[in-house]
């Protein structure tokens, strides 16, 4: 395996893990609507990942620096062709971070509010337009023989492309009911058992859909085996959190989002961005390459300083891992009392 090769599955891994990790807070930033009945078990939802949110969009960042330094071509390409979707992305994460962080800083219910408001949309939207993203990514979009995009926006919006962003809509937000379910207790935990449940059937649906449209159009027979892989997992996590196994179901949640993005690439590979206009000018693993000298320096630096990020990361989830609920919000008013939503 040479080089950019190896680089092709590091920055795969780098997005599974993204949205591995960033695909339960935004499931619980879209929750804080449909599942919390009040501004207590709004804060309860916003504090399960209130230690956690801003660490798991380093890999996104991460994703983003390995691409642009391991193939520029696929970073060009894709950053210039996708500037309207991606800006929202980022528009979102900037302001989901600011309401994050703005949304106790004054005792006033509409101020509160507000900012729950933007935290809802501000992960429902990205949940949305990565999958748009990815889905075209795989598809194939209109290149030309100078590896520039010439389509348009409204080309980014083909049924393959929506059906991929709901799915990714619907699995984060099955994700983060489940991972709801593991770190709440009392009636917001109950209800977001029965959120999963519903939430994750329609994901079913869908991801079969889109994973078999997938495997139709791009598919071989490594793309088959995590599409498997990933429906076992779905069914296995929907079992589970009817059991009230959330530690299960939210390993098999994840297990779910892994095989599922894996599969993409595996269906990806060896491009990196197809072209629909000429197979000749489709960008891939080998002319859209950084030279093996920045490849192998990037592989050393890798190699030293990724061990470190995962161990400070797990060790934050670990010190963060306790259940909590409405009880541990300090000035909380008995169930009856909270003001209603």
């Amino acid at each position: 395996m040479q080089l950019h090769d190896v680089w092709f599955v590091l920055i795969a891994v780098l997005w599974i893990g993204y949205f591995f990790l960033e695909g339960f807070d935004f499931g619980i930033g879209i929750l804080t609507k449909p599942l919390a009945r009040n501004t207590a078990e709004r804060r309860v939802l916003i504090n399960t990942i209130g230690p956690v949110w801003d660490g798991n969009e380093v890999w996104l960042l991460t994703a983003g620096g390995a691409t642009f330094a391991a193939f520029p071509d696929w970073y060009a390409t894709l950053f210039s062709g996708f500037y309207i979707p991606l800006l929202i992305i980022l528009v979102c994460l900037i302001v989901r971070g600011v309401a994050f962080e703005y949304r106790a800083k004054r005792d006033d219910a509409r101020w509160q509010r507000n900012w729950e408001e933007a935290i809802f949309w501000t992960s429902l939207l990205p949940a949305f337009l990565w999958g748009v993203a990815f889905a075209n990514i795989v598809r194939g979009v209109d290149i030309d023989a100078q590896k520039n995009y010439v389509g348009t926006f409204w080309d980014l919006l083909n049924p393959y492309a929506i059906l991929g962003g709901l799915v990714t809509l619907s699995l984060f937000t099955f994700h983060g009911a489940v991972f709801a379910a593991l770190k709440t207790v009392g009636e917001i935990r109950d209800r977001a058992r029965a959120t999963a449940l519903r939430v994750g059937v329609v994901a079913a649906v869908l991801a079969l859909a889109f994973l078999l449209w997938t495997q139709a159009g791009n598919g071989n027979g490594r793309s088959l085996a995590a599409l498997i892989i990933a429906v076992l997992a779905l069914v296995g996590a929907l079992a589970a959190n009817q059991l009230g196994r959330e530690g299960w179901a939210f390993i098999l949640s994840g297990a779910t989002i892994v095989a599922a993005v894996a599969m993409l690439f595996l269906a990806l590979f060896p491009n990196v961005m197809p072209s629909t206009l000429n197979d000749g000018w489709s960008l891939t693993v080998s002319n859209a390459a950084s030279s093996p000298y920045t490849l192998k320096l990037m592989t050393i630096v890798a190699a030293v300083f990724t061990p470190l990020v995962l161990l400070y990361q797990g060790w934050t989830y670990w010190v963060f891992r306790k259940r909590i609920g409405v009880q541990h919000i300090p000035g909380h008013a008995p169930a009856a009392a909270l003001d209603q939503a």
